[in-house]
């Protein structure tokens, strides 16, 4: 043969001279060739040699060549076979087809018909097998394409629902939550418009919390048509999604497609977020009222982890505001000292440009800032006359204790550190840590300028208040060395207002 490759064939005929014959060409001309005189003999080859092409006769004792067409066929349905006949009928011809006989040759046959015949069926059978190499390669690449773009927008749909989350996650108040409803709804969603309705179940009405200013109803005034979809869905507790038809007069001649979701917190429906397409060419689809339930699930989520934790804060800041009023009530000179101390450091620290977050800080640590008090024995808080060394050393504890105590309860580190420092000197020798200067936190060197002059305003069970000219002028002399000058010429311009 011209081409290198070794080429094995299967030659069953029950006359041994044709087979010497047909070997023995097919030898010289380089094929691998096995020969079997029945299909039995056939069949056992075919089970241990990879068989290329199988010639046969029709009549051969113990198995026939269309019985052992057949066996082939349930052995390997790819091997080609070419039944040889002396006597060739159409009825033959029918049985052989329907068995895949890919060739019928008439006895005698012609040795180079034969190669020619092998020769074909290999040609055919190889773009045969290429193109099904090739087809299922395509169906393959189509099978690829469609699962990576089934993929493509799973992984879009994870990143948009992962968005939601975070978003939400990072929320502070009801109002962002509702802020981030519309935001979110017009990003997701592609609406134009969206309002987000708090629902009154008395009247059965609906307030627009915030909406988009993209306006179809600036004010968030619904239309008769658009009522009755949110009371539908406030009824069937689930969205609802509409398109505009011909049959459908109830919306706004402007709306195209109109979803509205109930935003539910156990159970009970809180609110509906109403959104509207007003232009183009695209409308809602079940994909939309996927996300939109997504996003107001997680909205009424964050509501509800926010009303909880203010609830819980609530509950601890009256706690604690009760341990201070405990306090003070031990000692009737000092009562709502926290208080005014706390009013003095507000007016202190907005004088000084403190932003709103620092205020809060120094309000509530002002409140708290004696707390430590409730660990010292009666004994010494209230005693008369003048403290022993020991008893003075007793009362310095009280600013680590009361900042133990906020910290053991979960509160933020610059409140107990106000709390721990409003007894340190500007100079260094004061107490808990000798801090000095800037070493002081900020808030802390204000709320001790607070402190100082209600001690001194205020009646003490060891002496009377002063009179507030002689307060004002100690303070301006501590000024650099119990006190921050920066913070006592601030407290002196509001000095007025206390």
């Amino acid at each position: 043969m011209a081409d290198k490759e070794q080429h094995t064939i299967l030659i069953v005929d029950d006359e041994e001279g044709i087979l010497d014959v047909t070997e023995e060409y097919f030898e010289r001309k380089g094929y691998e060739v096995y020969t079997a005189t029945n299909g039995v003999e056939a069949i056992e080859v075919i089970k241990q040699v990879k068989i290329e092409c199988c010639f046969t006769d029709i009549n051969m004792p113990e198995m026939d060549g269309l019985e052992l067409a057949e066996k082939i066929r349930e052995i390997d349905s790819t091997l080609p076979i070419v039944i040889m006949t002396g006597y060739p009928s159409l009825d033959n011809t029918i049985r052989t087809l329907k068995n895949g006989v890919v060739d019928f040759l008439v006895k005698p046959v012609n040795l180079e018909q034969m190669e020619l015949a092998y020769r074909r069926i290999i040609r055919e059978r190889g773009l045969f097998v290429e193109n099904l190499i090739l087809r299922e390669e395509v169906e393959r690449q189509e099978r690829l394409d469609a699962l990576n773009d089934q993929l493509l927008v799973r992984l879009d749909e994870v990143n948009t629902l992962n968005r939601i989350m975070e978003d939400f996650s990072n929320s502070d108040s009801s109002d962002d939550i509702f802020n981030k409803v519309v935001a979110l709804s017009l990003e997701v969603v592609g609406a134009d418009q969206a309002i987000f309705y708090i629902y009154t179940r008395a009247d059965n009405s609906f307030f627009p919390m915030t909406g988009s200013d993209s306006g179809l109803h600036g004010n968030g005034k619904l239309s008769d048509g658009e009522r009755a979809f949110l009371i539908g869905v406030i009824r069937d507790n689930k969205p609802c999604l509409v398109a505009r038809t011909m049959g459908n007069a109830q919306l706004d001649e402007r709306i195209l497609s109109f979803m509205a979701v109930p935003l539910k917190i156990r159970e009970k429906t809180f609110g509906v977020v109403a959104v509207s397409i007003l232009a183009g060419e695209r409308r809602f689809g079940d994909r939309d009222v996927y996300y939109m339930d997504f996003i107001t699930r997680k909205a009424a989520s964050a509501i509800e982890s926010i009303a909880l934790y203010e609830n819980i804060y609530d509950n601890l800041f009256s706690t604690l505001y009760a341990f201070v009023a405990a306090l003070e009530a031990r000692d009737p000179y000092t009562m709502k000292h926290s208080s005014r101390v706390a009013e003095i450091a507000h007016a202190i620290g907005r004088e000084l440009g403190c932003e709103d977050e620092e205020l809060s800080i120094l309000k509530f640590a002002g409140q708290l800032h004696d707390i430590g008090k409730i660990g010292i024995r009666d004994s010494i808080l209230l005693k008369p006359g003048k403290l022993t060394s020991e008893e003075y050393k007793k009362i310095k504890e009280h600013p680590a204790i009361g900042a133990d105590i906020v910290g053991k309860l979960g509160l933020w580190d610059r409140e107990q550190d106000i709390i721990r420092h409003h007894h340190e000197r500007y100079d260094g020798r004061g107490y808990p840590d000798g801090l000095s200067g800037a070493e002081i936190p900020r808030l802390a060197r204000i709320l001790s300028v607070a402190d100082v002059f209600d001690a001194m305003a205020s009646d003490r069970a060891y002496r009377r208040r002063m009179d507030k000219a002689k307060i004002l002028s100690i303070i301006k002399e501590e000024a650099g060395a119990q006190l921050d000058p920066e913070v006592v010429a601030a407290f002196l311009n509001v000095a007025d207002q206390v």
